[in-house]
């Protein structure tokens, strides 16, 4: 998912491109912290809610598996998502770059649905506390994220060089990653496992 293209991605690629390494790295720092935000309020107990209300934990997850379709269908259909083929930005200040790569992770709706409805997807009850499960969970994925973006954000110029000049490869990197969001869908739209609380 972390290679999935999605606003995150895309703006610090743009930015990136557009403004320089630091410029993608600073608002990197932007997007980590709303990671932090979703995580700290998942593992405060928005999990308990859906295990109270299981209608709105449904909802949601089917929510989830649809964004996920939706997005693997932008990925391998003619003309798909080019993140690296981004658009130009104008130079922004170092607060800006912040608040803009904070703003961008936090309404990302890719990112909210992971949170949401695919972590606790993998959190069990009998193997302990389940606020802990949670919270290692998202440091996990937060790690995972941030070094991935890191490195696509100080490569971007490179990789989209190699890209724009191998259209095969593009097309390849489009279709696996639509097939592993199409997967993911699938896997949580199937499972009937109900929420559990934090």
């Amino acid at each position: 998912m972390v290679l999935s293209p999605g606003p995150n991605m895309i703006y610090l690629v743009s930015r990136s491109i557009s403004q320089g390494r630091r410029a993608g790295l600073v608002s990197l720092t932007g997007v980590a912290t709303a990671f932090l935000v979703y995580l700290v309020a998942v593992t405060a107990g928005v999990a308990a809610v859906f295990s109270v209300v299981p209608v709105l934990y449904t909802a949601i997850k089917l929510a989830g598996a649809g964004y996920l379709l939706w997005l693997a269908w932008k990925a391998v259909k003619p003309g798909g998502t080019a993140v690296f083929a981004p658009q130009q930005l104008p130079p922004d200040p170092p607060r800006r770059l912040f608040a803009m790569g904070f703003l961008t992770c936090l309404l990302n709706p890719k990112i909210a649905i992971m949170y949401v409805s695919l972590l606790p997807q993998f959190v069990a009850p009998e193997r302990g506390h389940i606020a802990v499960q949670s919270l290692v969970l998202g440091l996990t994925q937060i790690v995972i994220a941030v070094t991935l973006n890191g490195l696509i954000a100080m490569s971007a110029g490179s990789i989209a060089g190699f890209l724009n000049r191998r259209p095969a490869w593009l097309r390849v990197q489009r279709y696996v990653m639509g097939t592993v969001l199409a997967g993911l869908a699938v896997h949580i739209a199937a499972d009937r496992a109900k929420a559990v609380a934090v």
